[in-house]
Parts: C-alpha cells; structure tokens; sequence
C-alpha cells in the first residue's frame, strides 16, 4: 500500500520551451551565456553549432520557461477511484506560475502535501522553483527544501521509486509503464517536438493533452508500484 494517504498527493507535469522561437531572436548577452553553456554538450566528433543545440534550451531554467502545467488528485475508494485533472498553460510563463502557486495554496493550507512527478526531483520540482525565483516570486512551502531534513521532504518520484536504491539508473515514464503493465494514452507526439509544435504550429492545446496523458500515466504507475487499484478510464475527468 502507498505509505502516504493517495489524497494528500498532488500528481504532475510540466512542458518547457526555450524562451525564443529561434537561437537568432536571442538577445545578444544571452547569445554568448547560450554559446559558453554549449560547448559543453560538443565533446563528440562532429560538433554541432549553438545554433543547432538551441532546442535543447528547454531543459535549462535559464533558457526555457513553462508554458503548461497539469496535475492530478486521487479520491475515492478503491473501487470507485477517481482522478481529477487541471492544467494551467499559456504564453505569459508568470501568470501560469501565478496560477499554479494559488492551487499549490489553497490545496496544503491543511495537513502533509506531497508532490509526485517521474524524475520530478531532477527536472520538474527545480524547474518551478528557478522559474518562480526568476520572476521574484515565493516559493511555495510544498517546492521549497530550504531547511527541509531528508526525512521531512515532501516529494515523490516515481523514478526514484523504480530505482529502489540504484544510483545510476534512468527509465523513461513510457518504458516503466509498460513494464508494469499500465495502459498508456496513445500520443501523436513525444516531449522532442513541444518545442515545434508550440513555435510553429503554434498548438499549444496539443500540448496540454499531451501533458494531461503524462499525469495520469505518473499516477497509474505510482499506484501499480504499490499495489493498488487502478484508475479506471471511466473515472478520470479534466476539469
């Protein structure tokens, strides 16, 4: 059974663009700081140039923002187990954070919170953190370790959790869910092309689906990694 109470559990994802369509439209400073970060990815025999490399400024806080946020919450009993999902996105990065932080709010004014993600701890819980500090905002008290010891972290990985103590270990969301047997939602796309999809083609409701598919996929792993039923199709709702 899951050691903590599945509704204290906030499930999610997040989906970052670099901050600029295009490596030329970066501001001149920033150009350099992007080069400087670069070469550090160049150590194969055929380089390539900060140009080429730009996509990968997603991943960086520095050079990438959130466009979307999606979480999820259980509720019920087993047999009747639902999951409720909600997705804060959009163009203005601020007022996705601001919107996040004031569920983040309401939702652990009482009792222990959790947050779970798949490499959540590496990637999704940093990330919000540097992009709220960026914009001179407060880290919530449920992101912020500050202080925090080990043992009074409130975060959840699902990575982690499939890792059981190995160092060196990294699984994709997509393979552990097969692994496991947990039915994952069909996509059209993967996490390579947000980039495009939201420069180009300029679909960012793609995307949120996308993201909304990541979270009850992190939740369904979560609850078959400790033995517990399943979220029936039937009961999920987007709200």
């Amino acid at each position: 059974m899951s050691p903590y109470p599945l509704h204290t559990i906030l499930f999610l994802d997040i989906e970052t663009v670099s901050q600029y369509p295009v490596f030329g439209e970066v501001p001149g400073e920033w150009q350099d700081l992007w080069r400087h970060k670069a070469e550090a990815f160049n150590r194969d025999k055929t380089p390539l140039t900060p140009e080429e490399l730009y996509g990968r400024a997603a991943i960086y806080a520095e050079f990438g923002k959130i466009i979307c946020i999606s979480c999820g919450v259980l509720s019920g009993p087993p047999a009747e187990r639902k999951l409720s999902l909600k997705s804060f996105c959009g163009d203005d990065e601020i007022e996705v954070l601001q919107q996040f932080y004031e569920l983040l709010h309401k939702w652990g004014s009482e009792g222990q919170k959790y947050l779970c993600a798949h490499n959540g701890k590496d990637f999704d819980f940093p990330y919000l953190c540097r992009r709220m500090v960026i914009h001179g905002m407060k880290v919530p008290s449920v992101l912020n370790l500050s202080g925090k010891k080990p043992w009074e972290v409130p975060h959840i990985d699902t990575m982690e959790l499939w890792k059981f103590g190995e160092y060196k270990n990294y699984i994709s969301l997509n393979l552990l869910a097969h692994a496991l047997g947990v039915p994952t939602p069909k996509d059209d796309i993967d996490g390579s092309q947000v980039g495009e999809i939201y420069w180009v083609q300029r679909d960012l409701p793609r995307i949120v689906t996308y993201c909304q598919k990541d979270v009850i996929t992190v939740a369904q792993v979560y609850l078959r990694i400790h033995g517990e039923t399943q979220v029936r199709p039937e009961n999920i709702s987007i709200k």
